[in-house]
């Protein structure tokens, strides 16, 4: 029986973190536009002892797996997939990327991510259902989560003040048979 590389894409892979990644993560910290696109609590640098501490709490987390994406050409890491929240008598994740190299946004990167963590979530683990949310400014993100197949659900309506003006937020979940049918589709 031939088994699909779990962790392995075309151009990335998804591995462990090592103690010289909180420095990455701590420099895209520094990023604002990163951290307002990746999280809706206040951006501000964080260090990396903090990020550090974050991490091994994260990788003993039994409800939650969080890997480094890397290139598989340099084993640089460029940023990270997280499933968190788990909920296993449900099947059901929170999903959340960040690619964190400006120079690799925008080229397909967080596409094969997600595609390699989807993988795990549904024939791995054996989740039914991943969901995330997503602010109503990140087109991008948005124009990603649709390709990949994940379906608006909802909307928190004015959830986020950035620069005084209000933005939604929006609810987005794959199931697991949406995903496999996405990849049928493909072939």
């Amino acid at each position: 029986m031939n088994l699909t590389p779990l962790f392995t894409g075309e151009r990335i892979r998804l591995g462990a973190f090592c103690q010289e990644d909180a420095q990455a993560f701590s420099r895209w910290y520094q990023d604002s536009d990163y951290t307002r696109h990746l999280d809706a609590a206040p951006a501000i640098p964080k260090s990396e002892a903090r990020l550090a501490r974050w991490l091994e709490d994260e990788e003993r987390n039994r409800d939650s797996y969080i890997f480094a994406v890397r290139t598989l050409d340099t084993d640089m890491i460029i940023g990270f997939v997280h499933l968190d929240g788990i909920l296993w008598s449900h099947g059901v994740a929170w999903l959340a990327i960040g690619i964190g190299e400006p120079d690799f946004r925008g080229r397909g990167y967080g596409y094969e991510a997600i595609q390699l963590v989807l993988q795990f979530a549904f024939h791995e683990i054996n989740l039914h259902r991943v969901q995330l949310t997503v602010f109503g400014y990140n087109d991008r993100a948005i124009r990603l989560y649709e390709k990949l197949g994940f379906r608006k659900e909802g909307v928190f309506r004015e959830a986020l003040n950035r620069d005084g003006q209000r933005h939604h937020m929006f609810l987005y979940g794959i199931l697991r048979r949406e995903w496999e049918s996405g990849l049928s589709a493909e072939s």
